[in-house]
């Protein structure tokens, strides 16, 4: 079964490949905004459902990938966002927009516990003819046939953090397209004081319960042949 990694993100794509997956990678941009009076969890969970959506549109539009693919054929799906959340539990923290927007998220951040969570879906598609309001067959096209998605959690404390620490990392370049500013397996490791939950999910991706969502969807495939 061939799997396609929805998602820009280069460490989701490490943390899979660790592991010896074979899979493929593209890109599904969709509005990212939030919803009013949204929780970030509903919010991310959102956000992977119509990533999936997006990523169907975008292969049933390619006729080099439709082609490529026998008819009964199947695909697994994997779209996944990842939000840090202030100790608030309600304000979301993103890319910082510059060194002041960084520096304010961090100042919030320091000697407390903000949570990271990630809501991954894996959505299973099958090639098939698609057909009219007369039953008449038409295209093949994949068509989503099973979906689950789950959402992790982690707790992340911070240690005390100088305004001079803040800066020297802002000056590195690495918090500039990251979420909350930070990353754990780079240059704010040692901000880290203790970590409750799963390390990857930090990193962008729990790893282990990927993997258990996708032996679920093999095993569905293995219903469909």
């Amino acid at each position: 079964m061939k799997i396609i990694l929805a998602s820009g993100s280069p460490r989701r794509r490490e943390l899979l490949q660790q592991v010896g997956l074979e899979f493929s990678v593209m890109s599904a941009d969709i509005d990212e905004s939030v919803y009013e009076a949204e929780t970030p969890q509903a919010y991310i969970q959102r956000m992977v459902a119509q990533k999936a959506q997006a990523a169907l549109a975008i292969l049933n539009k390619d006729k080099a990938c439709l082609a490529d693919n026998k008819q009964g054929s199947t695909v697994l799906l994997l779209t996944a966002d990842t939000i840090g959340i202030l100790p608030d539990g309600k304000t979301i923290l993103i890319k910082p927009e510059d060194e002041a927007h960084a520096l304010n998220m961090w100042q919030q951040m320091s000697a407390s516990t903000h949570q990271v969570c990630t809501a991954v879906q894996a959505t299973l598609l099958i090639l098939q003819s698609a057909q009219d309001t007369n039953n008449t067959n038409k295209d093949v096209l994949f068509t989503s046939v099973w979906s689950q998605s789950l959402l992790e959690s982690t707790e992340v404390t911070f240690v005390t953090l100088s305004e001079q620490e803040m800066q020297r990392y802002w000056q590195t370049g690495e918090p500039a397209d990251k979420a909350g500013g930070y990353a754990i397996q780079g240059g704010a490791a040692h901000w880290v004081e203790r970590i409750k939950g799963s390390y990857t999910n930090v990193v962008g991706l729990p790893l282990a319960q990927t993997l258990a969502l996708i032996e679920q969807a093999e095993a569905r495939a293995a219903t469909l042949s």
